[in-house]
């Protein structure tokens, strides 16, 4: 393409379709052409390689799987609309596998018996389909993709442990042989369950998480369970609670205004609604009150925890009309209509400014404990640029991110719901422990591809380019067919691709450049008059001129050294 779609976003995106390495079919659906299939391959085989060194077995499971495996565990009901359900003629539940956890343990409990079968790891590629409210930026945020996942299966916790370190030294191994720089942050296990998980994160503002990086020690966390180290609050005398009048003031930024004060003597409250889910799929509406200090967010994922809720939004109108409370002028004095989880820092903050749940109104000089007691302390606010490190007391930075791995481990969770069992030495039966790791293939091409591309086209690694040479011959019989040999002698060991069109250079130039293969060889009339061919490696500007009958060695000597 001379230009791409309107709408694209990132640049990486923007020259795989151009290149022809991807076409758009719907939203958040993808066809792979040619070139994109061949780059997808040598991702695909880095994944393959890497797991089969670490002990793991390729094996193939099916994507349309009986509901009632999700019903056992639970996650038929819990999980969103993002699982797709189905019926078949018989009126009995199917769903397109999002993962394969519920698959796995029927598996492992048919399959291993004893502590001689353990451990295993097994892994596929496979088709996954998901429905996303909101696929964008190409391959980063599709509904289908491919995924690499893996599950491991131990004895015990420190089997489990050794699976875990073993992935994540595998996946560091992916990221790097695919040159692409991740960094591993801590995460939050989500609807997986378990008791750890890590991303693997590569930083671009096309990415949807925010990733919470120490400046000092480095340490990441995703934002969304970040840990950080709360100021100390100085002591001071109480002062005498006070309702005062604010019409209209129902920001912090009016209320810091209007009262002249600071974000940090302010309690912002707000209200949410989820739907809490049983083993058996029934539903429960869940309220709650989350309080922070006024300069700081509320963290929807730690507050989920907490009340075990996967997922919340904002109280309506109504349904906060019903429990009193008067959005936009909420506070935690004398609520008893809904749960208070309040953030740490708030223990110990005094004299504070809060909503009064009377339209136009606030209290000044609010203090816990004799104003007000929530239902818990606990952490649930989210970190911000600037906030001290828990582990060092550095400063803290954010960052988008996306995420192109995970690992997880989920214990005995699965397990337990299927009876994954084995005996051990002395015949008494114990559970398995489990592990679960994915790596989204197309989003890892794409991030690829946004790492490494110029203002001409893209510039892929060895690794994952769709071909190693790109040889273009210009006018002349006798410049094609000595192409064409060349071709023929390096295509033996090194993917090679040859454009014959009937094109001017200046076309079959910016072909090149826009498709990225490593190195580019030119065979024209003019050169074979100094028998001499031109190679210039992809994003260098100075391209070398190597005698006609040494060039197939001149290629596998740079393709060697360059892997």
């Amino acid at each position: 393409m001379r230009e791409a779609p309107g709408g694209v976003e990132g640049d990486g995106h923007r020259y795989l379709l151009r290149g022809g390495f991807l076409r758009q079919l719907g939203q958040g659906s993808y066809s792979l052409l040619p070139l994109g299939v061949r780059s997808i391959r040598r991702v695909e085989s880095i994944l393959r390689d890497e797991m089969t060194r670490i002990g793991a077995q390729e094996v193939e499971l099916p994507i349309v799987v009986p509901g009632r495996i999700w019903q056992t565990s639970g996650r038929f009901y819990s999980v969103g609309p993002e699982l797709v359900r189905l019926k078949d003629r018989r009126d009995r539940d199917l769903l397109l596998a999002m993962t394969h956890e519920e698959v796995v343990a029927t598996l492992a409990a048919s399959e291993i018996s004893s502590y001689r079968d353990l451990p295993a790891t097994v892994f596929q590629l496979q088709t996954k389909y998901r429905d996303d409210p909101r696929p964008r930026a190409g391959l980063i945020r599709t509904r289908e993709f491919v995924m690499k996942d893996s599950y491991s299966l131990d004895r015990d916790e420190e089997g489990l442990n050794r699976s875990y370190e073993s992935h994540f030294n595998a996946y560091l191994r992916i990221f790097d042989r695919c040159e692409l720089p991740v960094i591993p942050v801590a995460a939050d296990v989500g609807m997986m369950g378990g008791s750890l998980a890590h991303e693997f994160m590569y930083l671009s503002p096309l990415g949807e998480d925010t990733i919470v990086i120490c400046a000092s020690c480095r340490h990441s966390q995703n934002r969304q369970v970040a840990a950080f180290k709360r100021p100390k609050v100085e002591n001071e005398v109480r002062h005498a609670r006070e309702i005062i009048d604010t019409p209209g003031v129902t920001s912090i930024t009016a209320l810091c205004t209007a009262l002249a004060v600071s974000a940090q003597r302010v309690v912002k409250s707000v209200a949410y609604t989820g739907q809490r889910f049983s083993h058996e799929g029934i539903s429960e509406s869940v309220d709650v009150l989350a309080v922070v200090r006024g300069d700081m967010e509320v963290s929807e994922t730690k507050i989920g925890r907490i009340i075990g809720v996967n997922e919340l939004a904002p109280m309506t109108p109504e349904r906060a009309k019903e429990l009193n409370l008067a959005l936009g002028f909420v506070g935690p004095v004398e609520v008893s209509s809904v749960p208070v989880i309040a953030d740490e820092l708030l223990r110990d903050s005094v004299n504070m400014v809060v909503g009064a749940n009377v339209v136009d109104r606030h209290i000044v000089n609010v203090n816990p404990g004799r104003d007000w007691a929530p239902h818990q302390f606990g952490d649930i606010a989210a970190a911000s640029d600037g906030f001290e490190c828990l582990q060092c007391g550095g400063s803290l930075t954010t960052s988008r991110g996306v995420e192109v791995g995970n690992i997880f481990k989920l214990g005995t969770k699965y397990s337990e719901y299927f009876d994954v069992t084995y005996l051990d030495e002395s015949g008494v039966a114990r559970l398995v422990w489990m592990g679960s790791y994915g790596i989204g293939v197309g989003r890892l091409l794409a991030c690829i591809a946004e790492e490494h591309h110029d203002d001409r086209g893209l510039v892929w690694p060895r690794s994952t380019a769709p071909f190693d040479v790109h040889i273009v011959h210009l006018e002349g019989e006798a410049a094609a067919s000595r192409a064409m040999a060349i071709a023929h002698a390096v295509a033996e060991d090194y993917p090679t691709l040859i454009d014959d069109r009937d094109l001017r250079a200046g076309s079959k130039f910016a072909d090149a450049d826009l498709i990225g293969a490593p190195i580019r060889v030119v065979v024209s009339q003019r050169g074979l008059a100094n028998d001499t061919v031109e190679v210039l490696r992809r994003g260098e500007q100075d391209a070398a001129l190597v005698d006609v009958n040494e060039v197939e060695q001149y290629l596998r000597d740079e393709l060697g050294r360059h892997v």
